[in-house]
């Protein structure tokens, strides 16, 4: 599950990008969703700038904003956030360190930053939000996104 703060611009996006991406993999079987740790979004679809930005790279994803709820901790194996905010707010969520276990950003699996230590270098592990920001921003995290999920997948697949 990919996190972000309203699952409207870069949770999509990711989970677009992974959904395509993973597609045709069968072992490890990958299923791919998105939520927010806000509610203001719940229900709608994703902002038009990122769902334009990943349809224009090729990507077909259809979303549906739901908030991250504790019981989802249960239901995923992965719970991967995109900035130390929605870090922050999944894990005060955690009740056990098994659940704690199942939290990374996203960038830690981009392979150009595997070196970083997340509780360090977080800064620099971010998706920044580009809410407020022009087209081309998004962009910029979908090269990002890209990056990562490509790590993500070698990840998953080398663990089969």
């Amino acid at each position: 599950m990919m996190i972000c703060l309203g699952n409207i611009c870069r949770s999509p996006m990711a989970a677009a990008v992974l959904a395509n991406q993973a597609s045709n993999i069968q072992n490890p079987k990958i299923t791919v969703s998105s939520s927010g740790t806000g509610s203001w979004h719940v229900g709608d679809g994703p902002n038009p700038k990122s769902k334009s930005t990943w349809e224009s790279a090729g990507y077909s994803y259809e979303h549906v904003v739901q908030q991250f709820k504790r019981e989802m901790f249960e239901q995923q194996d992965l719970l991967i956030v995109m900035d130390n905010s929605n870090y922050k707010n999944i894990v005060e969520l955690s009740e056990t360190s098994k659940h704690h276990e199942k939290i990374f950003y996203l960038r830690q699996f981009d392979p150009a930053l595997r070196d970083l230590i997340p509780e360090q270098d977080y800064m620099k592990l971010e998706v920044p939000d580009p809410y407020y920001e022009p087209i081309s921003a998004f962009q910029e995290v979908l090269v990002m996104v890209e990056a990562a999920v490509a790590g993500l997948i070698t990840e998953l697949t080398a663990r089969r």
